[in-house]
């Protein structure tokens, strides 16, 4: 009877174990989907203005560092520095670069919405690229066409330089690297099949990886192209412009393939980095794929501006 009992138990948690996963769709590289994000010292700050000295603020210099909005001038002229506690004039500068970018009231202050946005995950690509604010591109077509319609303007952004696969290179290769979930590389060819039917491009998939034009992989914290992941939440993923084409998860994340829950659907931000690998930058339309932040438990697509901005770009 108790050896009954105890099949029947191994039976039911036996089959538990095999559903979960299909039920949820969703999956982890690791187990700490409970920690707390790399953004997470923001919420202290909050309130934070011009003027204040308070433990922390070098790490929001660091972080606008990264995206590109404060870069310190190291001369006899400048004492200002990333690695000090002091909220200064650049900063603030920096803040409502930020704010404006975000459609959020620029006061230079780190206020609860400028916070709550500084927080959402992001892709690592940064919005401003040696000194050019790429995501306030679209505000100054409007200024020169402010006797059009203001839904005729476009907000779509490219890579500085604007840098373009050549028009002989039309039909594009993707591979894997090694370690890649099996089951990322499914919503990773539906992103792909999603801007070719949008565009002029055609993707198949490389038989061997090494000689696709692109190279997909899940990676970890420093992973030597210069640009760390910092484990769960924060960054989650990034892309080179043509004709590099290296795309890079980070492998910390809880990625799912559909809306789950605390998870980032594959397939959405496979679609945001893809932009990328065709020369598009960052989208001041928070509606647009292109837009920097994602949130996890949802899916999205293309926008218009998406589309608009590559055609603008390949001129098709």
């Amino acid at each position: 009877m108790g050896y009954k009992a105890f099949s029947l138990f191994s039976f039911t948690l036996l089959l538990l174990l095999l559903l979960l996963p299909l039920h949820s769709h969703a999956t982890s590289r690791n187990s700490h989907d409970k920690k707390s994000s790399p953004f997470e010292f923001l919420k202290h700050l909050q309130g934070c203005h011009k003027g204040e000295k308070v433990k922390g603020i070098h790490n929001l210099k660091t972080y606008l560092h990264t995206f590109g909005y404060l870069s310190y001038n190291h001369s006899k002229n400048h004492t200002h520095t990333n690695d000090d506690d002091d909220f200064d004039e650049l900063l603030e500068s920096a803040i409502k670069s930020y704010q404006l970018n975000y459609h959020l009231n620029a006061t230079g202050t780190l206020d609860a919405k400028t916070v709550s946005t500084m927080m959402m995950p992001r892709c690592g690509v940064a919005d401003i690229i040696n000194g050019t604010n790429l995501m306030q591109s679209g505000k100054k077509k409007h200024h020169q066409h402010h006797h059009g319609s203001l839904h005729t303007v476009s907000h779509y952004a490219f890579i500085p330089g604007n840098p373009k696969w050549p028009a002989s290179m039309y039909h594009l290769t993707y591979g894997f690297e090694p370690g890649t979930p099996a089951n990322a590389m499914s919503p990773v060819a539906k992103a792909f099949e999603t801007w070719a039917a949008n565009t002029h491009f055609r993707f198949s998939q490389a038989q061997d990886y090494t000689n696709a034009n692109i190279k997909v992989g899940f990676h970890r914290r420093d992973h030597g192209d210069g640009s760390a992941f910092d484990g769960a939440g924060g960054i989650l993923a990034h892309a080179y412009p043509p004709s590099d084409g290296r795309f890079h998860y980070d492998a910390d994340e809880r990625w799912s393939v559909g809306a789950v829950p605390n998870a980032f659907d594959l397939e959405t931000v496979a679609l945001h980095e893809i932009g990328h690998l065709l020369g598009l930058d960052h989208s001041e339309v928070e509606g647009a794929i292109m837009w920097p932040t994602i949130s996890s438990g949802r899916t999205q697509g293309l926008h218009r501006d998406d589309i608009d901005g590559i055609k603008a770009l390949y001129n098709v």
